[in-house]
């Protein structure tokens, strides 16, 4: 079912709909308005939203993705299978989750070069490897991210290849004065561990009113940093998000990380009425997938061309 759009803009636009692009490229999956504007629901309810998202493949216009659900109680999901297809409903499968349960998944992303093999990050800072097979999670394994604070909320999550290295970046939310906290490191896949991270600050610029200035983080190939920021007031909003070109990550010709936060982040984009907690782009493609956790109103998703091939 596709829900109306309720405001995706920039600068008063259609989200990232670069004028060279095709309307094919601008939305893959639904191109039904300029621009990708569609949100479609993926679930209806508090324990529906989509608080993470990765890609798990894509084939020609057809996306497939696993999404991440913050809940909290046994009998409650907190993995999800969605295929988006053109002129279609998303297709949504909850998977049976084996291993041990996380409590408040806030992201996900897909292990390098390891088909359905993706690492959920709950906000405690545990961190659970799974791999999808059929309708389960099976859990690989779980560890803690370095420097965790037993202080911090952690909502973003991503991994990418940079020298032969794989690198991890995570971000403590923030809280309106609080900014949020970006991190990266090496992570070694053979054992799960982590070479010593490196952090820095990041403020949004919008929303202004109960703020989480980082609600999810994915990085470009060339190690850009791409931020979602949004306003959370309660379970029934009113809710409103942004993208952020939010600097660089890389690793350096001698190995060490580096990570450049701008302290000026160019606004990418403006969601209205969607509280945007999950970000995942297609590689090689401008197209991504977003994602909100909307509280009582459920979960929706939208392609839309706001990346960085």
């Amino acid at each position: 079912m596709i829900k109306k759009a309720i405001g995706v803009a920039l600068a008063g636009v259609a989200l990232l709909a670069p004028t060279t692009a095709t309307a094919q490229e601008q939305h893959p999956a639904a191109a039904s308005r300029p621009g990708g504007t569609d949100w479609q629901r993926v679930g209806d309810g508090i324990t529906a939203g989509i608080s993470g998202l990765a890609i798990e493949g894509r084939h020609g216009a057809a996306i497939d993705a696993v999404g991440v659900r913050d809940n909290k109680k046994p009998d409650q999901n907190r993995l999800v299978a969605i295929g988006l297809r053109p002129d279609a409903g998303p297709q949504v499968q909850p998977l049976d989750w084996v291993g041990d349960l996380p409590v408040d998944l806030e992201a996900i992303d897909a292990v390098p070069g390891r088909p359905h093999e993706f690492v959920a990050l709950a906000s405690s800072g545990t961190a659970y490897r799974v791999v999808r097979e059929g309708d389960t999670a099976r859990v690989l394994g779980t560890f803690q991210l370095p420097g965790i604070s037993p202080d911090a909320n952690y909502e973003g999550f991503a991994l990418f290849v940079s020298h032969g290295k794989t690198v991890a970046v995570w971000a403590d939310r923030g809280q309106d004065d609080r900014p949020a906290t970006l991190s990266a490191a090496v992570w070694n896949t053979a054992d799960n561990s982590f070479e010593k991270p490196v952090s820095a600050e990041f403020r949004a610029p919008y929303p202004t009113a109960d703020v989480r200035h980082v609600s999810d983080v994915k990085v470009a190939a060339d190690g850009r940093l791409t931020v979602s920021s949004a306003s959370d007031p309660g379970d029934d909003g009113p809710f409103a998000s942004a993208l952020y070109d939010a600097g660089r990550v890389g690793v350096t010709a001698d190995g060490r990380v580096r990570l450049t936060v701008s302290e000026r982040p160019r606004r990418l984009a403006t969601v209205v009425g969607h509280k945007v907690e999950a970000l995942a782009c297609l590689p090689g493609s401008r197209s991504g997938v977003l994602g909100s956790d909307d509280e009582n109103a459920g979960g929706s998703v939208a392609v839309a061309a706001f990346c960085r091939p």
